[in-house]
């Protein structure tokens, strides 16, 4: 049976190295489980950048937002859990 690939959006905004390694991080991870990601910049849309400005890169999974760097960065090994966990359903 295959399994539904996994909804990820992520939040961030051009040039933000942060932001660029952690798509780094999901599209490697993209090689181990089913997903599907979608960038988002938050300065396109003013409700997003007042909402994530201070906590970019942010990670979403099916609609729910996970990850947050808010004290540090998202790391491959919290991606890792969570897409373990998300997946072992």
């Amino acid at each position: 049976m295959v399994k539904k690939p996994l909804e990820i959006v992520l939040y961030g905004r051009k040039n933000c190295k942060l932001c660029d390694d952690v798509e780094q991080n999901i599209r490697a991870l993209g090689e181990l489980y089913p997903l599907n990601l979608q960038i988002v910049d938050i300065e396109k849309d003013p409700k997003l950048h007042e909402t994530y400005m201070l906590v970019i890169p942010a990670v979403a999974i099916d609609g729910e937002v996970v990850l947050r760097s808010v004290s540090h960065v998202v790391t491959l090994a919290e991606l890792d859990q969570e897409l373990q966990r998300r997946t072992a359903k």
